[in-house]
């Protein structure tokens, strides 16, 4: 099956799930054109099609709660419930259960496409290295989230810079086009549940974001309240594809619900899920970090292995895995993420090529 015959499955399958916002979806195809970065991005789905053919050795890897998705532009920050700043992985739209190893490749070969387009000026093999062993070191300690406080400065002035001010926050944020059909009971729902008492009036927003879940809806509820502006996400959730690509069926609860409950994280306390709703807050400091906002001034290798460390964060909320995962990585070559991030990456160049031909 190729790349396109794929896509038009996928999003077929998807209909089960979600109602899609043409408009969004038709954007989602044009920017999987513009470059491979973008179309890996977008592409989850493939991803795990083609995943346990190539890298057949490393599906029979420990199993856990796996983010699925993992990629260098899925980190953010977020409040925790003493108002602390916090850095970790942002969303878990395509969490499932699987190998600790696929987050690993795919987080490797997020890096090395950020390193060919110029976003990272670091080696492949280093950048391999770092997220590696910022992994391992997470294992043996256990984890510890990253609370950007009197620890992590080094993290707080990457992950905090001009674009988070809330000046130019709520100017783009106000910019949004207004929705003024009627929002599904759920959204709504998930959105008022985390508002503050008593709860203001709002207006709602249409919010394009994103590439993975790019036409899914999205609405957000923009609200004064004390002085200030506050911000409600509401976005549809689906399956992961990983069920796609399997035709098993999809279960009742959703990963993401059991990572947020079992990872090593300072949760956030205004992420809720609500059906196939989930509500978030939206702020300068709660929300996803993209590459071309970070400051120039960074430790890269430093960032990536960070990234190591959170991801190990995550697979921890796996419990029974820990030792599993430690012999696994003992018996298996330094060299094993650097080459399969490479195989698939050929793959992944492959169908951007036979994507940007296609014009679709």
């Amino acid at each position: 099956m190729n790349i396109v015959k794929a896509t038009r499955h996928y999003e077929d399958w998807l209909t089960q799930f979600i109602h899609w916002v043409k408009p969004d979806l038709e954007l989602k195809h044009q920017r999987m054109r513009e470059s491979p970065f973008f179309f890996f991005r977008a592409t989850f789905y493939r991803w795990i099609q083609l995943w346990p053919d190539l890298c057949s050795d490393l599906t029979k890897a420990p199993r856990v709660s796996a983010v699925g998705d993992l990629h260098i532009e899925n980190f953010g920050t977020w409040r925790d419930i003493e108002g602390r700043l916090v850095w970790g992985v942002n969303d878990f739209d395509e969490a499932a259960v699987l190998p600790y190893t696929n987050d690993l490749v795919r987080l490797a070969a997020s890096a090395i496409l950020a390193i060919e387009e110029g976003h990272l000026l670091v080696r492949e093999k280093d950048a391999c290295a770092a997220i590696l062993d910022g992994y391992r070191e997470s294992l043996v300690e256990r984890g510890r989230p990253f609370v950007l406080e009197e620890e992590n400065t080094w993290l707080r002035q990457i992950a905090t810079g001009e674009l988070r001010d809330p000046v130019h926050f709520w100017s783009k944020a106000t910019s949004l086009a207004k929705f003024r059909g009627r929002i599904p009971l759920r959204a709504k729902q998930a959105i008022e549940r985390l508002l503050p008492e008593p709860k203001p009036s709002y207006s709602l927003f249409r919010r394009i974001a994103g590439l993975g879940s790019l036409g899914h809806n999205r609405f957000v509820a923009i609200a004064s309240w004390h002085g200030g502006r506050i911000a409600r996400e509401a976005k549809e959730l689906a399956p992961s594809s990983l069920y796609w690509a399997t035709g098993k069926k999809p279960p009742e609860t959703m990963q993401y619900e059991t990572i947020l409950r079992s990872a090593v994280r300072c949760p956030d306390p205004f992420v809720h899920l609500t059906a196939c709703w989930i509500g978030r807050r939206l702020s300068p400091h709660c929300s996803r970090i993209e590459l071309n906002v970070l400051p120039r001034n960074r430790d890269e290798l430093r960032l990536l292995n960070a990234m190591g460390w959170e991801t190990a964060n995550i697979h921890l909320g796996s419990h029974q895995a820990r030792k599993q995962i430690g012999r696994d990585l003992d018996r298996r070559q330094p060299k094993f993420l650097l080459s399969a991030a490479r195989d698939m990456l050929n793959l992944v160049r492959e169908d951007w090529k036979a994507w940007a031909k296609s014009g679709n």
